[in-house]
């Protein structure tokens, strides 16, 4: 009985940490609690990506016109915001993150705090000066 225990529990830990980060994510302004984009993030070889699927924030045509080089004048719609993230145990770091609204990038880490419940942080130089958004994965 008691290695039944054990191999419950253990399969238990295995579920929780085989979640993904893969799919669609909902993004909420860190003031009103508004609903703000739909997420989608995706992984093309070994890295991960993310792009707005639909944005809930002004004009549905909107474009990033702070956004520099390739992204700048680029519909909001399909523009991809993170890039290039690799996984590194229970977190995924190493990419970037774009803020659209101001056209900077940022270094940034995702990690998976529960199973519908993934910290986006973006930061520049080190991770404790940035900013941290919970997403919530489209049910």
């Amino acid at each position: 009985m008691k290695y039944l225990y054990i191999l419950f529990i253990a399969t238990l830990s295995m579920n929780t940490n085989a979640q993904s980060i893969l799919g669609q994510w909902e993004t909420y302004d860190d003031e009103t609690n508004e609903k703000k984009a739909l997420i989608e993030i995706y992984k093309t070889k070994n890295s991960y990506f993310a792009k707005i699927v639909k944005s809930y924030v002004g004009d549905s045509s909107g474009i990033c016109e702070q956004c520099e080089g390739a992204k700048k004048n680029q519909p909001i719609n399909g523009l991809v915001i993170i890039e290039d993230l690799q996984k590194d145990d229970e977190e995924y770091n190493g990419g970037t993150i774009l803020d659209p609204q101001n056209g900077k990038t940022y270094k940034c880490y995702l990690e998976l705090v529960e199973t519908n419940k993934l910290k986006v942080r973006g930061y520049l130089g080190f991770s404790l000066l940035g900013r941290t958004q919970y997403w919530r994965r489209k049910e």
